[in-house]
């Protein structure tokens, strides 16, 4: 196995590690209609390199596969799946950093419909207040977590990995 790809590997272990973590320090806002995961930031990292994808979806279909229902498995993983992988395809045409996290932080926060399409037909909750709540709730946090992620990066560096 070659040191880069040993690298990588070792890289996506630690972010959904990361990813399960920050979600479990969290945990009772963690999930239903108002959602504060810190651990969405994490979902930034395509910004930066496009390889780091896998470790997000990975912590993502983790933890929902430790803590919630099958169902919070295939909805939560897809929507993360889905919006990474747009962003992994889209990324390099975009030159501008500051606008690719803003298309991202919009793709994550127009996805969270996914979400409330789940919470609406496991928990009979209403799916356009949901919803609103949701998409606030993700606009916040990876708006927030944004100027956190530049911070690591210009000691971690991430394009390196």
């Amino acid at each position: 196995m070659r040191k880069t790809s040993l690298k990588l590997y070792l890289a996506n272990a630690i972010i959904a590690a990361l990813y399960i973590a920050l979600t479990l320090v969290v945990a009772p806002i963690a999930a239903g209609p108002i959602q504060f995961r810190i651990s969405e930031g994490l979902n930034h990292l395509v910004v930066f390199n496009r390889k780091l994808i896998w470790g997000v979806i990975g912590g993502v279909f983790i933890y929902n596969a430790l803590m919630s229902t099958p169902l919070d498995v295939l909805f939560g993983t897809s929507q993360t799946a889905l919006v990474l992988i747009i962003m992994y395809f889209v990324r390099p045409k975009i030159k501008q950093p500051l606008l690719a996290f803003i298309i991202n932080t919009c793709l994550f926060t127009i996805t969270m419909c996914l979400i409330a399409l789940l919470l609406m037909i496991t928990a009979n909750l209403p799916f356009w207040p949901t919803y609103m709540s949701l998409a606030v709730s993700e606009l916040i946090v990876m708006t927030l977590t944004y100027p956190v992620m530049l911070l690591i990066n210009k000691v971690v560096h991430f394009s390196r990995i």
